[in-house]
Parts: structure tokens; sequence; C-alpha cells
């Protein structure tokens, strides 16, 4: 078996990996106790993705989708930061009067 041939194979290995953790992180979010379980389980399944789409770019040999996984990493710890801080304090924007 050739370099590349192993490269397929492992990468393939992953990204089926992956998929099923994702598949056990949305388990999570759907049927967790509480609600920071939710939303670490949902971080969870964005960071799946964002690993799926850069193993998706070495098996197809395109820079696109690295990009596309900087953009999808950056709105999902935005959005993990904003779940936080409405699990916390129970508003996200507050307003000074």
């Amino acid at each position: 078996m050739t370099a590349e041939g192993t490269l397929v194979l492992v990468v393939d290995g992953a990204i089926v990996l992956v998929a099923v953790l994702s598949l056990l992180c949305g388990y999570r979010a759907v049927r967790g106790p509480t609600v920071p379980d939710r939303v670490v389980a949902l971080d969870a399944i964005a960071t799946n993705v964002v690993a799926i789409a850069v193993l998706f770019a070495i098996k197809t040999d395109r820079g696109l989708f690295v990009t596309v996984s900087l953009v999808l990493a950056i709105i999902a710890f935005l959005s993990t930061v904003a779940a936080a801080k409405f699990v916390t304090e129970g508003d996200i924007i507050v307003t000074q009067e």
C-alpha cells in the first residue's frame, strides 16, 4: 500500500470517527440533564464539524475548506460565549440606564 492510499484510509476513518462522536454529542445535547451540559455538547459538535471540514480539505486537497473551518470555529466560539453568558447571567446584552 502506498503512502497516499494509507493517508486516504486514515482520513476516511477519522471522518467516520468524528461523525460518530458528533452523533454522541447530539444525544447529550438533546438529553442533557442541565443547560450547561447542552451548551458543552453543542460546542463539541461545532468543534467536530470544524474537524470534519479540515479532514475533508486534506482528503480533497482544497484549501477553501480550511478557510470555511476557520470561519466556523470563530462562529462556534462566539456562540459558546454568548450561551455561557446567558446561562450565568440570564441576559446576553445588558443596557446601562
